[in-house]
C-alpha cells in the first residue's frame, strides 16, 4: 500500500510505501581504497594539492605542510571562479552571465580512513568551523547570493575520483531553485501566521516523537514526514537561526555531537552508504538589500542527509522525471525505528 504525503515546506508530493513490502538492494559498502601513497589528501602529501587558502593546524606548523587537523583548497576544476565580472547580458528571450563564484574543497581529515561516523567528536567540531568561517568569508563578496556547502561520499552519491574524506562549497550569484522553493513556503507560512515553519515543525515532531532519531538540548534529528528517499534525514537547530554562523557558545560542538551520532546511525543501519549531505542556509542578504525583509525570521538553517541506497528504474524512472514525484519505498517511520535501535557504543 502506498501513500501521498506532502512536504509542507516546498510543496511537493511524495509516494510512500508505507506497508514496507519494497526491499532495497544490497550494497557493498563504500569503504576507503587503501592506496595512500596515491592519495593527494593525505597528510604529508600537500604539494599535491592547489595551496590551501586557510586551515586548522598545530601550532609552529606552516601552511602546506604536515600538521593540520582541517584543510580548504580551491577545486583544482572549479566550476565558477571569483576572477570575471558579473556581465549579465541577453540574447533575444534568453539570460546569461559569466560563471562568477568560487568551489572550494575541505579536507575534513588528515586520515585517509576517517569519516563522519569514525571521526573524533573534537575533529567534527572542527570540520563544522570551517564550515562556518569559509561561508562568512564567501559572503562578504556582495556579488555572490548563496553559498552551499555539501558532501557527497561514494560513486552513487556522485563521489567520482578521490574516496578521501572531503566536503565542497560553491558560492552562486544566484540562489538555487531548491532553495527558493524552501524561501518561498517559508515566507507563505510566516506572512500567514506570523511564525517560523520550521520551529513549528520542530515542537510538532519532538511532541510527537514519532519521526525524531536522536536530539540534545539544542539540536534535532529527524526523518521528515515527507521523506524522498529512504533513511533521509534532517538534522536542525532547536532555537531560531536563519543563518549557520549564527551558532552561539556550545552549540557547535553540540552539532558536532548530534552529526557523529546521526552518521554511525546511519553507516551501522546500511553498511557504510554512499549519501549526500548538504547545509540548507539563508542566502547572503547583502546582494539583496530589501528582499529578504523578514528572512532571520521566516527561514531556519538545517542540514539535509541522504542516503543513496535506491535507484530507479524503468517505470519508476520516467515517472518520477516526468512528474516530479519522489517514490520512498521505506516508510519514516519505519526508518526512525531502524536508526534508533542502533548501539552507538564501540
Amino acid at each position: 500500500m502506498t501513500e501521498l504525503r506532502k512536504d509542507p515546506i516546498t510543496g511537493r508530493w511524495v509516494i510512500v510505501c508505507v506497508d514496507g513490502n519494497r526491499q532495497l538492494p544490497e550494497l557493498e559498502p563504500v569503504g576507503t581504497d587503501g592506496d595512500r601513497e596515491n592519495c593527494p589528501f593525505c597528510e604529508g602529501h600537500e604539494d599535491r594539492t592547489s595551496p590551501e587558502i586557510f586551515s586548522y593546524r598545530s601550532k609552529g606548523t606552516y601552511p602546506n605542510t604536515p600538521g593540520w587537523f582541517v584543510r580548504c583548497i580551491p577545486n583544482i576544476r572549479p566550476l565558477l571562479s571569483a576572477n570575471v565580472d558579473l556581465g549579465r547580458r541577453g540574447l533575444g528571450l534568453f539570460d546569461m552571465m559569466n560563471s562568477i563564484g568560487a568551489h572550494e574543497v575541505i579536507i575534513e581529515t588528515p586520515h585517509h580512513d576517517h569519516d563522519f561516523y569514525n571521526s573524533s567528536l573534537e575533529q567534527m567540531e572542527k570540520i563544522l568551523s570551517a564550515y562556518q568561517d569559509r561561508i562568512v568569508d564567501l559572503k562578504k563578496d556582495e556579488r555572490l547570493k548563496y553559498v552551499l556547502v555539501f558532501k557527497n561520499r561514494g560513486k552513487r552519491a556522485g563521489s567520482l575520483h578521490i574516496p578521501h574524506a572531503h566536503s565542497q562549497i560553491i558560492a552562486t550569484p544566484v540562489v538555487p531553485i531548491r532553495v527558493k522553493q524552501e524561501l518561498r513556503g517559508t515566507l507563505k507560512y510566516f506572512k500567514m501566521k506570523d511564525r517560523c515553519l520550521f520551529c513549528d515543525l520542530i515542537r510538532q515532531e519532538v511532541s510527537d516523537g514519532v519521526r525524531v532519531v536522536d536530539q540534545n538540548e539544542t539540536f534535532l534529528c529527524l526523518v521528515p514526514f515527507a521523506a524522498r528517499f529512504p533513511y533521509e534525514c534532517w538534522i536542525l537547530p532547536k532555537r531560531h537561526q536563519s543563518q549557520f554562523s549564527q551558532m552561539v557558545g556550545g552549540e557547535l560542538r553540540d552539532l558536532a555531537q548530534l552529526f557523529k551520532r546521526t552518521f554511525i546511525r546511519l553507516h551501522r543501519v546500511l553498511n557504510d552508504p554512499p549519501f549526500n549531505c548538504m547545509l540548507h542556509d539563508a542566502p547572503n542578504p547583502v546582494p539583496q538589500k530589501g528582499v529578504w525583509q523578514t528572512l532571520d525570521q521566516d527561514y531556519h538553517w538545517h542540514f539535509e542527509v541522504i542516503p543513496r541506497v535506491t535507484r530507479t528504474a524503468g517505470f519508476e524512472s520516467g515517472f518520477e522525471w516526468g512528474s516530479g514525484f519522489h517514490i520512498n519505498p521505506i516508510p519514516p517511520e519505519k526508518a526512525v525505528e531502524d536508526l534508533r535501535a542502533v548501539s552507538l557504543e564501540d
